[in-house]
């Protein structure tokens, strides 16, 4: 079949490349097509309340707001408009534990917490955005952020919390209700694992080793990982976690930190809320 030009017709002779001065001429004589007139983009309006408009023209607040669409509720527009609050009540255990001490400052975490944006899980600094990354919880707590998500299909019934009490720690039906009775919820008291599992010792029974195992494993991460704003408790939730013992190292407990931390955040760039927990540590040593 003869070739076939870019016109569409048949030609036998070859086709001939343009010089480097014809090239040049096409250049000069191609005109810039003028650009049709176009309606100005017109961005979709989302529901606002009356609290949404106050914080308009806020100095350092979005422009457009289509992304950090609960500005209007962020703490840094009620500091804006006057409204400035307490530096936030630190939830840290370090003394619990005797491993570490909180050095930081109140104001300069409450600080941080101004500066979060719960849509994007970034710090918006005055040089740009910044945040915490599953590689600075491998670097800054060496434990794992790789391994099998940790995560509950639902949140834990009170009956629940109870029948893991007695069965993963030894409890009885009486003690296990008194304590979630005292909570008020799905969880147990900080003091109430030290005082009921500390005083285990090598000459105390297997089932008794490792019911004090777990009640400190449950302990560690209700003042380290998963501290919460109670600052008193922690959910029974994780002790299934324990369940196997030889399993503990399965888990990314990086990821779940992280994960955790950010929630925490987020709650705390409300204004009135007054405590911040999740694992400091990690906004400590940024």
């Amino acid at each position: 079949m003869p070739p076939r030009t870019r016109v569409g017709y048949t030609s036998t002779a070859p086709r001939r490349r343009p010089t480097g001065s014809e090239r040049r001429r096409r250049v000069q004589l191609r005109e810039v097509e003028p650009v049709a007139d176009r309606d100005p983009v017109e961005h979709p309006q989302h529901d606002r309340d009356e609290t949404e408009e106050v914080f308009e023209g806020a100095l350092g607040g979005p422009i457009d707001r289509c992304i950090l669409r609960s500005f209007h509720k962020h703490v840094a527009t009620k500091i804006w408009l006057g409204e400035d609050r307490a530096p936030l009540k630190l939830v840290n255990h370090g003394a619990k534990l005797r491993l570490w001490e909180l050095d930081a400052e109140r104001p300069m975490l409450s600080t941080f917490c101004e500066q979060w944006q719960p849509e994007t899980t970034t710090f918006h600094l005055p040089f740009g955005e910044m945040t915490i990354t599953l590689d600075d919880v491998a670097s800054i707590l060496h434990i794992p952020i790789t391994r099998s998500m940790i995560s509950f299909s639902q949140p834990l019934r009170v009956d629940d919390a109870n029948a893991l009490l007695v069965e993963l720690l030894g409890t009885t039906d009486v003690e296990a209700s008194r304590e979630t009775e005292q909570c008020r919820s799905p969880s147990v008291r900080l003091l109430w694992l030290r005082e009921n599992f500390s005083t285990i010792t090598d000459v105390s029974s297997n089932d008794d080793i490792e019911f004090a195992t777990r009640a400190f494993l449950l302990h560690l991460v209700g003042c380290t990982l998963f501290a919460d704003k109670s600052a008193t408790s922690v959910g029974v939730v994780y002790l299934e976690l324990f369940r196997d013992l030889s399993m503990v190292g399965r888990y990314a407990w990086g990821a779940a930190c992280l994960a955790f931390l950010y929630k925490q955040l987020t709650t705390a760039t409300r204004f009135e809320v007054r405590q911040l927990g999740g694992y400091l540590t990690l906004l400590q040593d940024l």
